[in-house]
């Protein structure tokens, strides 16, 4: 009986896998704790991983062949 793989995870080509990141804006606030900002990956959205190259192909076949 076959048996059934699920698709290789993608992995986001921009971020490696790393979609978020801590940055410090330097100094402390007045609890003592860093002051930080979250930077997203703009390529996966701060998921870490691409969707389905089949999603992908239908997305631009999509796009580039509707009518206006």
């Amino acid at each position: 009986m076959p048996q059934h793989h699920p698709a290789p995870i993608r992995v986001c080509p921009g971020c490696d896998g790393f979609a978020s990141a801590a940055i410090t804006l330097g100094g402390r606030d007045h609890h003592g704790h860093h002051r930080t900002v979250t930077a997203h990956c703009r390529t996966c959205h701060g998921t870490g991983t691409l969707p389905p190259l089949r999603q992908l192909l239908n997305t631009a076949a999509t796009a580039a062949f509707t009518r206006r």
